[in-house]
């Protein structure tokens, strides 16, 4: 009977986790949700900004600015956005050899989530600072980070300002990426970023025509520039993190429906084993007493 009693806790003890990674499951698919919808409010906004960039890139030098122009030297900040908390599959795992890749000795790293945080302190890199972003992400907490890069670069004290994110593809595929923010690459302007939500082609042929219109910039074409790459920046920043969140949620959310799934899954053999086990019992139990009355004839 021993053995029946181990079989009845074990089943309760895997009930009770099903149960919390159901919760955790829904709670995750409802955080995804407005990830996704952040992510999708945005996009539209991000397609016009860029055809008015192109404009205006075609209109100026593009090494007339600070932000676009290059720089030789190769030493990088690179902001790694991680996730907070834990059981989301391999999302930070993939992020984190991704980093290791794309970066190099001179990389110095800024971080968003405690995750990516501890592995590079563990491999010893060299961390300047960290950043706190709420859920869901308020454009506000995008800002200071934005900001913090670009002093970084306008300073003189990075060549290069990358960021490290999941991009969402699906509710089953986040996709690492590492992609150079500062300095803005002219070119790219005219390309549609995956975590845009518009594709990797380049602008269509309607926003090709409205990018070449005779349009008049007041004060002047490298006035506005100085007002919008800024703003670019700072959308970037926070699409990025966006994404990133959208990743973790769905990533978290998959995750849990597996451990409720096999949870389930175990939960059935082990009512099985328990049956078996009760019968056994039953049946020894039986054939004590059918032996014990034979004696007694």
């Amino acid at each position: 009977m021993a053995n029946l009693r181990d079989i009845r806790r074990r089943i309760k003890s895997v009930k009770s986790t099903a149960q919390i990674t159901k919760a955790m499951e829904l709670v995750a698919a409802a955080k995804m949700k407005k990830a996704q919808d952040q992510a999708l409010a945005g996009r539209s906004y991000a397609d016009k900004l860029n055809t008015v960039l192109v404009n205006l890139k075609e209109n100026t030098d593009e090494e007339s600015h600070p932000l676009l122009a290059k720089r030789e030297g190769k030493k990088e900040l690179m902001l790694v956005i991680s996730t907070g908390r834990g059981l989301c599959g391999g999302l930070n795992a993939n992020l984190f050899k991704k980093v290791l890749a794309d970066s190099g000795e001179e990389t110095d790293f800024t971080t968003s989530g405690k995750k990516l945080r501890q592995s590079l302190a563990k491999v010893g890199k060299n961390i300047v600072s960290d950043w706190e972003v709420a859920d869901p992400v308020p454009f506000n907490d995008a800002k200071p980070i934005a900001k913090y890069l670009t002093d970084q670069f306008l300073s003189g004290e990075y060549d290069k300002i990358s960021v490290a994110f999941n991009d969402f593809v699906s509710t089953l595929t986040q996709t690492p990426n590492v992609t150079q923010l500062l300095p803005i690459e002219a070119a790219g302007l005219a390309e549609k970023q995956d975590y845009e939500g518009v594709g990797k082609d380049e602008i269509g042929e309607t926003d090709h025509e409205a990018a070449g219109a005779d349009y008049e910039f007041e004060p002047s074409p490298e006035g506005v520039l100085d007002k919008l790459l800024p703003l670019y920046i700072n959308f970037q920043v926070y699409q990025m993190l966006v994404e990133a969140r959208a990743s973790e949620h769905s990533a978290r959310m998959v995750a849990m429906k597996a451990a409720t799934d096999n949870a389930k899954g175990m939960i059935k053999d082990l009512t099985l084993e328990y049956n078996k086990a009760r019968q056994a019992a039953i049946t020894a139990e039986l054939l004590e007493i059918t032996t014990a009355m034979k004696a007694m004839e």
